[in-house]
């Protein structure tokens, strides 16, 4: 009895993923082309943060007289560049200032964005496909139309709040939530309405439906935008220049100020950007899985 139930089991299994050598974790062969393609793209990408980084490290008078390829015998490495940037600039409230400007411009959005989409994607209101609509038609416009009429209502003419940091949070929530609604209401679209519909014949509301049910699904999305907001935001340069003073502005308008009218702090420049990519990349790094999920959840259904 036993060893006919074995064999039986042994018959009807499902078929195991052997991975061997070449093939990839699903079984799967690898493709030599995809790698090849996949190897030029990484050194397209690399090569010019290399020689970002390389130009960072040697003399204003060589950097400019021989190109960054040729530093291995030509010569002129120097760290002096990175000395001056941090004895010039004072990089401890400039990052705290482009802390305290991309954190909340970061979450405010989102939170938002995802209340407005779990409305868009699970509640049923009058001209809920029009607005939709309206709010994707907005990502088309340049922000920088805006800029013109925004300083007059948030300078002194209006309500008299530019050079604070609630105005750089008001600007970047309102250009980063069109297309943060339109991402989120795409991915919840992907989720089933039946774990909804469940929960509202269980009696819950609306809020703890979003709180308990779509926030912890949807957290991979929520997540891989919050990674591609953040990088915005701390990299703006028009928004932060235009909005702050220069007692409260971010380090990127402070390295933009390193250049000078002429271009004589071209060595500065480059120093000062590696020294800017710390945070950003420390953030990536620490939600890339967050952002590769994000990005790619809801792409196949089935």
């Amino acid at each position: 009895m036993s060893a006919t139930t074995v064999s039986e089991r042994d018959t009807h299994a499902a078929p195991r993923k052997v991975r061997g050598t070449g093939r990839m974790k699903d079984g799967r062969q690898r493709s030599p082309f995809s790698m090849v393609v996949m190897l030029l793209l990484v050194i397209l990408w690399t090569v010019p943060t290399l020689g970002l980084l390389i130009t960072s490290l040697r003399q204003r008078e060589v950097a400019a007289t021989s190109g960054w390829w040729e530093a291995l015998w030509v010569g002129g490495w120097t760290t002096e560049n990175y000395q001056r940037v941090i004895a010039q600039l004072d990089l401890g409230s400039a990052f705290l200032n482009g802390i305290l400007v991309a954190v909340p411009a970061t979450v405010i959005p989102i939170m938002f964005a995802a209340f407005a989409a779990y409305a868009f994607t699970f509640m049923d209101f009058k001209g809920k496909d029009i607005l939709f609509i309206s709010i994707v038609a907005v990502m088309v416009i340049p922000i920088q139309v805006a800029f013109a009429p925004l300083l007059d209502v948030l300078g002194p003419r209006g309500i008299g709040i530019s050079g604070q940091y609630l105005a750089v949070w008001l600007l970047h929530t309102g250009f980063g939530m069109p297309l943060a609604i339109y991402t989120l209401r795409n991915y919840m679209a992907s989720l089933p309405f039946s774990v909804v519909e469940s929960a509202r014949i269980d009696g819950c509301s609306n809020f703890q439906i979003f709180w308990k049910l779509i926030a912890p699904m949807a957290s991979p999305a929520i997540a891989a935008f919050a990674t591609l907001q953040f990088l915005w935001v701390w990299n703006d340069l028009l928004i932060a220049k235009l909005f702050l003073t220069n007692d409260n502005t971010t380090v990127i308008v402070k390295l933009q100020q390193l250049l000078g009218t002429q271009g004589q702090g071209a060595e500065l420049l480059t120093a000062g950007a590696f020294i800017s990519m710390v945070l950003p990349m420390i953030v990536f790094f620490t939600l890339q899985n967050f952002l590769v999920r994000g990005m790619t959840s809801g792409a196949v259904k089935g």
